[in-house]
This record gives structure tokens, C-alpha cells and sequence, in this order.
């Protein structure tokens, strides 16, 4: 089975902890990407970005020296956010990171699709960003197909680890026979589930390290994560949907 997640905001340069095997697989989309946001003055960019100066004056001008090929950090250890923290895959046991070499993909507006291992540079990039790029009028529309051509050549299961921005980047090209089941961490408020987003990320990075850490190859194997803060709930699951409830 494949896993899909999300990329994080944060991101850091780390090449010494693990080595690269390989540049993305659609760095040339890549490279059009990086043409287009160079075309873009201060102020469009920053709009792009939908953040402060203080976070859009350094991005911008690392904008302008970003270089594709060079310092490059695999992509497991260079998203830092609270996802990645959690998974903590600089603890992985070898098995652990060979399974997540295998079957975890990482999206991501700028590279479309990331190996564990890929390597990359730090970028400021969502998917659901409104960027005109070779006629297209958004990522999704840039992307298109490519990131589910490759995210798997049979029909197995995907479990849905990410975000619904990033997972509309493949739900729209799945074939009649491929199951995508997406994991839900919701907590329970006046009798409704309600997901939270800071508590959602900390259990998709445990869950992805869990999955890894018993090598899982069956869906059926999720419910089984055995995290205290968190207990599945088959009573609100379904065959496409797995519901984990937040216990405290």
C-alpha cells in the first residue's frame, strides 16, 4: 500500500544526516514553477504567500538564489513541522526507513510528488496557491494527473495520511479499483467530531511512524494503532473512512 501526506511550511537544510538517492522526479515542472514565482514582484508575492513581511521578505530573496541541484536535504528530514517532529524519522530503525522509502509520498505544490529520499531545497509554495503557470490557473490544474501516475502502478490500497488541500491533488484521477482510505483524528465536541488541526498533525506523524515501525501492508493493520491520546472508533469508521477519537 501507498501513504500519502502533506508537506510542511516549515523546512530545513540537513545534509548530513541521511543521503539523497535521487533528484524529484519532476523537477522540470519544478524548474517552470521556480520561473514563474521569479516573475513575480514583492508585493504579488507576498500576496501568493498569504503571510508577514517578516516571513515574506527573507522567502522572497531566497527566491532569487534558489538553486534546485545544490544543499540538497532528503525530503523526510527537511519538512520540520509538527507532523515531521512527531514521526521523528531520524530515529527510524532501518526497516522502519526502508518501509517509508517504499511506501510513503510526500505532496507538495512545488515538487508535485516527493520520495522519502528525494532532495530538495527549502520553498515557500502551497498547493492551493493561485499561481498562473503555463496556462493553467492553478497547481491542481499544473499538476494534473502526474503525482497519482506515479504515486502507484497497481490498483493497492493509498492510505489518505494528508490534508484535504493535498489529497484533492489525487482524489480526482483514483481508478473504480483503487480503495483510498482516508485516517481521520477528530475530537469529540457537543456530540460532533471536530478536527483539530495542531492534534491532527501530531497523530499523522505518529501514525506514519507506526505504520513504519510494523512494517504494515494492510489496511486492516491502522486500527491497531495503540497511541493513549487516541482510540479508533468503528462506530464512526467505514470501509474507505478509519475515525480515531482524541481521549482527553
Amino acid at each position: 500500500m501507498k501513504i500519502i501526506i502533506a508537506p510542511a511550511k516549515k523546512m530545513v537544510v540537513d545534509p548530513d544526516t541521511f543521503g539523497v538517492d535521487a533528484l524529484p522526479q519532476y523537477l522540470a515542472q519544478t524548474q517552470q514553477l521556480l520561473a514563474a514565482l521569479r516573475q513575480l514582484d514583492y508585493p504579488a508575492a507576498k500576496a501568493l504567500w498569504h503571510c508577514s513581511d517578516k516571513l515574506a521578505r527573507p522567502n522572497f530573496d531566497w527566491l532569487q538564489r534558489l538553486d534546485l541541484t545544490h544543499q540538497l536535504t532528503p525530503a523526510l528530514l527537511a519538512f520540520s513541522g509538527i507532523q515531521y517532529q512527531y514521526m521523528a524519522p531520524d530515529l527510524f530503525t532501518a526497516p522502519a526507513l526502508a518501509y517509508v522509502r517504499a511506501n510513503l509520498r510526500i505532496l507538495s505544490g512545488f515538487y508535485g510528488i516527493l520520495r522519502p529520499f528525494d532532495g530538495v531545497v527549502p520553498y515557500r509554495l502551497e498547493m492551493q496557491s493561485k499561481l498562473n503557470v503555463a496556462g493553467t490557473r492553478s497547481l491542481y490544474d499544473f499538476w494534473g494527473d502526474r503525482l497519482y501516475r506515479v504515486l502507484t502502478l497497481k490498483s493497492e490500497p493509498i492510505i489518505n495520511l494528508a490534508s484535504q488541500e493535498y489529497a484533492k491533488a489525487i482524489t480526482p484521477y483514483l481508478q473504480p479499483d483503487q480503495p483510498l482510505i482516508t485516517v481521520v483524528f477528530a475530537s469529540l465536541v457537543d456530540g460532533k467530531l471536530k478536527t483539530k488541526a495542531t492534534l491532527a498533525k501530531m497523530a499523522r506523524g505518529e501514525m506514519v511512524r507506526f505504520l513504519a515501525e510494523h512494517q504494515a501492508s494492510d489496511p486492516a493493520e491502522i486500527q491497531a494503532f495503540d497511541h493513549p491520546d487516541w482510540a479508533f472508533a468503528p462506530e464512526r469508521s467505514t470501509a474507505r473512512k478509519l475515525v480515531f477519537v482524541y481521549q482527553k
